[in-house]
């Protein structure tokens, strides 16, 4: 077990140096948008559930529901149910979106180095070239890995949140 372990974290190490500096960024970009993306789930299944039954007996308790200013203090609640809800769901997106470009920018650089080894070595040496031709690749496929499971992730989130926004209006109507 304990060498099944190290091997894995040796295969990361090796996998991390192949790719270059890009490759850390985007782990460290993957790493903080799982975490929120993890945090929002977190929250949607326990915090948001005591804040919505809270909201509803506030509701409930409520002698009238049917004028103006209920109605507007029905708004607010839900407004600040959709605030509470939607709070990290834009920096998720932001995330998203830098994905495949850190990993065109670990294109950029991978590409520079083997331009480099080819001015230097006159093209003649295909091992040299290699190292920079996988510091172009590994950083493009972790970014569009990043970019399309986080899309997933925040798609989910998206419709989970909204459903749940819409079931709260329903119990409030």
């Amino acid at each position: 077990m304990y060498f099944a372990l190290l091997d894995g974290y040796e295969a990361i190490g090796d996998f991390m140096a192949r790719g270059g500096s890009v490759l850390w960024v985007i782990a460290l970009l993957l790493l903080v948008k799982w975490s929120l993306i993890f945090e929002r789930i977190w929250f949607l299944h326990s915090t948001h559930s005591k804040r919505v039954k809270q909201t509803l007996a506030v509701w409930a308790g409520r002698s009238e529901t049917r004028s103006w200013r209920a109605q507007q203090i029905r708004n607010m609640m839900i407004s600040e149910a959709s605030l509470d809800l939607r709070s990290t769901l834009p920096l998720i997106e932001a995330l998203v979106v830098i994905c495949p470009l850190l990993g065109l920018l670990g294109t950029v650089t991978g590409m520079i180095e083997v331009f480099y080894v080819m001015a230097l070595t006159g093209g003649g040496d295909a091992k040299s070239m290699a190292g920079g031709v996988s510091k172009a690749t590994i950083p493009t496929m972790a970014g569009m890995v990043g970019a399309l499971s986080g899309i997933f992730a925040y798609n989910w989130l998206k419709h989970r949140i909204d459903r749940d926004l819409e079931l709260l209006e329903d119990h409030m109507a």
